[in-house]
């Protein structure tokens, strides 16, 4: 048979980011130079003020939620840190409407995004030993923020791109990885930006210009920097996962700093007694967010006894937390225990109504229980906090079990952005109830001759799906005039298509006497339909 040409492109209902390309080349048309507001270099700007503005309030609180959400315990704790973010707003080359706030995450880590919103985590404050070594922290991430660091990755292109992937969103949250979807992928992705060696060190000098003219001892960023090299050599530091991932420390940096030093001066405060003091609280409660970080461990490498264990530990060092209740959820949920499950997600909702997880876990609880009216409230929930794969593909089997097909193909549309089993299972899902409505955007079709000039209409599937009963009806057009002069009667393909595989039927009552013919003839999907994929319960969370 004539080798078929079957490369016509497959309608993927996952290109919802498709917009954010189209942005960046509509931007590009009005793009201009302008002047560094930190360096005062002439720069080409795509990327406006405003959006950058924009850009971080739309990201900022999504990106929290990817990163443990904010750290609620210690509010006085959080107005420190923010105290000492207002003094080096005061003398920032720019200003910005900064906002300073505290993460709920072990890993030591800080990070900042356009239009100055920038985070820290509470793993770092332990690491800490003085407000200017803070303040040095602080003062690097404000300079990304007004030096247009994050402005600059955009407009090359590292981060507005066709099939942004999401990224690991924390320690404690790994069932949760890769499982953003939709616009809240860009936060997640600013928050964990690496930049370049030239911005690393425009964010070290002008971060200690920030420190000196605060009043901080600027001497201190050069000693943190060294405690930095000294950690990271051995690569066991709990920084290699955090703060040194995105910016690496180096003997380069040190240098350059003790060079910064000389020209601007030692001298000023480092406030080791207010930082002591100010930290105790979270430092006293320290054993009890560890016991959480292994009842964590131990429930991802199934070990439930022990996972319970270091969960209790946690409650009784500190009991207002949330997420150890959310711990003990999970737990339960892993035994398939949904109503014990759904007792301590209430209880970690009460305690911090405004952090994602719980909702969606207490939903897939529901779910599992067949409460599913009261399932969709805790995923719509979920969703106004950071939309993911889980609610909306459950949101979306919901939709359909009512029979609103609509809703449940926007639902799975959205899941299937995700890259993971379950944004696979959602595209299988999204593929199963609109391949019947509309087979031509997805199957590829042609017709195909043999040597004895005997017609075929052919079908492959691209799909990962499995096709069944496929209906073709083939087309002639004159050669003269290109207008259709015939068609067959519809004919089905009774043989089930695999995926990445063809099937054919022959095309009755027509010999073609040379391969040329085969361009009048046009192969037309009517209709198809699919095998269907079924929920997998609790195994979408572990």
């Amino acid at each position: 048979m004539q080798k078929l040409d079957l490369s016509k492109k497959l309608f993927n209902p996952c290109y919802k980011n498709l917009a954010l390309v189209l942005l960046t080349a509509c931007t590009l048309l009005v793009a201009s130079c302008g002047t560094n507001p930190v360096t005062k270099k002439r720069e080409f700007q795509v990327v406006s003020e405003a959006q950058e503005i924009s850009i971080g309030q739309q990201n900022y609180a999504p990106a929290r939620q990817s990163q443990g959400g904010d750290y609620i315990i210690d509010p006085e704790l959080t107005a420190y840190v923010q105290s000492i973010g207002n003094k080096l707003a005061a003398v920032s080359d720019r200003k910005l409407p900064y906002e300073f706030i505290l993460l709920n995450d072990s890993v030591p880590n800080a990070w900042a995004m356009p239009g100055g919103k920038i985070a820290f985590n509470r793993g770092l404050l332990y690491e800490l030993n003085s407000e200017a070594e803070l303040a040095a922290v602080m003062g690097h991430e404000m300079v990304h923020a007004a030096a247009r660091h994050g402005a600059k990755s955009m407009e090359r292109g590292m981060l507005l791109q066709a099939t942004m992937l999401a990224v690991g969103i924390g320690a404690q949250n790994t069932d949760y990885a890769n499982l953003i979807v939709g616009g809240a992928q860009l936060g997640a992705q600013l928050a964990t930006s690496k930049y370049g060696r030239d911005a690393e060190s425009e964010a070290d000098l002008y971060g200690m210009r920030y420190m000196k003219k605060a009043g901080y001892d600027p001497a201190s960023a050069v000693t943190l920097q060294e405690t930095f090299v000294r950690l990271s050599s051995d690569r066991k530091s709990s920084f290699i996962d955090g703060l040194f991932a995105s910016h690496p420390p180096s003997e380069i940096r040190v240098a350059a700093n003790k060079v910064t030093l000389a020209e601007i001066g030692a001298g000023g405060d480092w406030g080791k007694e207010i930082y002591a003091q100010k930290v105790a609280k979270l430092k006293a409660t320290e054993a009890a967010y560890k016991a959480y970080d292994q009842g964590v461990k131990a429930l991802s490498e199934k070990n439930i006894e022990k996972a319970k264990k270091f969960a209790k530990q946690a409650i009784a060092g500190e009991p207002r937390e949330a997420r150890f209740q959310e711990l003990l959820g999970d737990i339960a949920l892993s035994e398939k225990k949904s109503t014990e499950a759904l007792s301590y997600y209430d209880k970690a909702i009460k305690m911090q109504p405004d952090y994602f997880k719980p909702h969606v876990q207490a939903g897939i609880a529901l779910f599992n229980m067949g409460r599913k009216a009261e399932a969709e409230k805790y995923f719509i929930k979920s969703n106004t906090l950071l939309p993911t794969a889980p609610s909306h593909y459950l949101l979306g089997k919901i939709a359909e079990e009512r029979g609103d097909v609509a809703g449940a193909l926007k639902n799975y549309q959205v899941a299937a952005d995700s890259n993971s089993d379950i944004g696979k299972q959602s595209t299988a899902e999204y593929i199963r109830l609109d391949l019947p409505q509309h087979p031509e955007r997805y199957l590829q079709a042609g017709p195909q001759a043999d040597n004895n000039g005997n017609l075929y209409a052919v079908v492959q599937n691209p799909t990962t799906a499995i096709i069944a009963r496929v209906q073709v009806r083939v087309v002639q057009y004159d050669a003269t005039t290109g207008r259709a002069i015939a068609q067959s009667a519809p004919m089905i393909i009774s043989t089930a298509i695999a995926p990445n595989k063809r099937g054919q039927v022959l095309v009755k009552g027509v010999q073609l006497k040379t391969q040329q013919e085969l361009q009048l003839y046009k192969v037309i999907v009517e209709g198809a339909e699919v095998e269907g994929a079924e929920f997998k319960g609790t195994e979408l969370v572990k």
